[in-house]
């Protein structure tokens, strides 16, 4: 499973780097959420347990076995209300410099300024 997981986190870094890299920045900041979305999966391979029970379980039944790790689950959902946050900022860069420079390309917007 930890293969499966590098695989798919090297797959969506990829793909996240070549969005970043293009000229229209829509598709820049859809390269940035990619990025978002596989450092989530990162965390969630780094802090997968193989443990017997998940880490909610009452006390009585902690005897039975090790259980996970909260500490991982409680990363992610901060990195995602993070990513969120500043995915929807980025976002508002973008319709502001497209209202303001009446285009996405960076290209001309960068003839634009100088």
């Amino acid at each position: 499973m930890s293969v499966l997981f590098a695989v798919a986190t090297g797959i969506m870094f990829g793909m996240g780097i070549y969005q970043l890299l293009r000229r229209d920045l829509i598709k820049a900041a859809f390269g940035f959420y990619i990025l978002f979305t596989a450092i989530n999966l990162f965390l969630l391979a780094s802090g997968a347990f193989e443990g017997v029970m998940p880490a909610y379980v009452d006390e009585q039944n902690r005897t039975l076995g090790t259980t996970s790790d909260p500490l991982v689950q409680a990363l992610i959902l901060t990195a995602i209300v993070i990513s969120f946050g500043t995915y929807t900022l980025l976002l508002s860069f973008i319709v502001l410099a497209s209202r303001r420079f009446k285009t996405v390309d960076s290209d001309e917007i960068d003839d634009l300024i100088g």
